[in-house]
């Protein structure tokens, strides 16, 4: 004979309890593995730079090594962009738009565009054509009507065209967020370094070895443009390249100051202290904005995991008594 176990509203309280419990070893073995595979991003990072001053020296977009070691995915990318071609589908903007949002993601391979732009037409069309056999032909949910098929359908084909572009936008602004939390440190240590009598290009190399670790976007983006300002006939593009490569407003006024101080000599001691200390505030604001959103926040957890613990630990006892005075009167 099964045994009986204690209800609530009708659900099985052990049942939950092994859910939930479930959830939890699952939450902390997620954490240890978290914990014990973080790698040191710095190791690709300087191959990349490094790789960049050699391409810079050169004066070539890559090197010879570098392109025997591309030659599988060059021909990939050419492949595919033959295919978009002959679809009529690949446009000057278009590729240029798609490039720009990869180097603000922190990828910069230029060939990937062709698979942004393929992914676009191939995966509506592969996952409609799957999703129309499993509706209609396979009949997989017979009872749905021609509404809720209609719509898995479309939203299907909606989705996996937006996809890609939903990817880059997500890392776009990820890797954003972690520029602009570094981004007052990094103008501190530039006023330090300007106050010591370093040159732009020095400056911006030490606060890249120096903010590295700790934010290693930053400092990518500021290691490959003290590169660009030792190489580039005009120092002005290599400002124009960082606030292209990076989709902050913030590093485009600190663009445009340097660029100023470049071309008219005016202190760049000062206007970085102002501007380091503007983006503080902007730092300070924003999390006294995420305070005050976090009581209206937490009441969703609250209402949906603490509440239901509560009154099963404290009603649990009582409805079991209950249950078992009837059971025995």
């Amino acid at each position: 004979m099964n045994p009986v176990h204690p209800t609530i509203l009708g659900v099985d309280v052990i049942w939950v309890a092994t859910l939930l419990s479930a959830v939890a070893t699952f939450a902390v073995l997620t954490a240890i593995y978290a914990a014990t595979t973080v790698k040191d991003p710095m190791a690709r990072r300087v191959k990349a730079l490094n790789e960049r001053r050699e391409q810079l020296k050169a004066g070539i977009v890559a090197s010879t090594n570098k392109r025997k070691k591309l030659t599988n995915k060059n021909q990939a990318a050419d492949t595919v962009r033959g295919i978009l071609s002959s679809f009529k589908m690949l446009q000057d903007d278009q590729i240029k738009k798609t490039q720009v949002r990869l180097m603000q993601a922190g990828i910069r391979t230029k060939d990937l565009a062709f698979f942004i732009i393929f992914a676009r037409f191939i995966l509506p069309v592969v996952l409609g054509i799957a999703v129309v056999l499993a509706v209609y032909v396979f009949d997989s949910f017979p009872t749905w009507g021609w509404f809720k098929r209609y719509a898995l359908v479309a939203g299907t084909l909606v989705l996996s065209y937006k996809s890609p572009d939903i990817w880059l936008k997500n890392k776009v602004s990820k890797r954003s967020d972690k520029i602009r939390k570094g981004l007052p440190d990094a103008l501190d240590l530039l006023v330090i370094c300007a106050e010591a009598g370093l040159t732009v290009d020095a400056a911006f190399g030490r606060v890249s070895r120096e903010l590295g670790k700790a934010y290693p976007e930053l400092g990518d983006e500021f290691g490959l443009t003290a590169i660009e300002l030792g190489f580039l006939a005009e120092r002005r593009l290599a400002f124009e390249n960082l606030a292209t490569r990076v989709d902050l407003e913030a590093v485009r006024g600190v663009v445009t100051t340097m660029i100023q101080t470049e071309k008219y000599g005016t202190p760049l001691a000062s206007a970085l202290r102002v501007l380091s200390a503007e983006f503080r505030n902007e730092r300070m604001m924003r999390a006294e904005e995420k305070a005050a959103r976090l009581p209206a926040i937490m009441t969703v957890p609250l209402i949906l995991f603490i509440l239901p613990t509560l009154f099963v630990v404290i009603l649990g006892p009582a409805a079991c008594a209950i249950k078992d005075s009837f059971i025995n009167g």
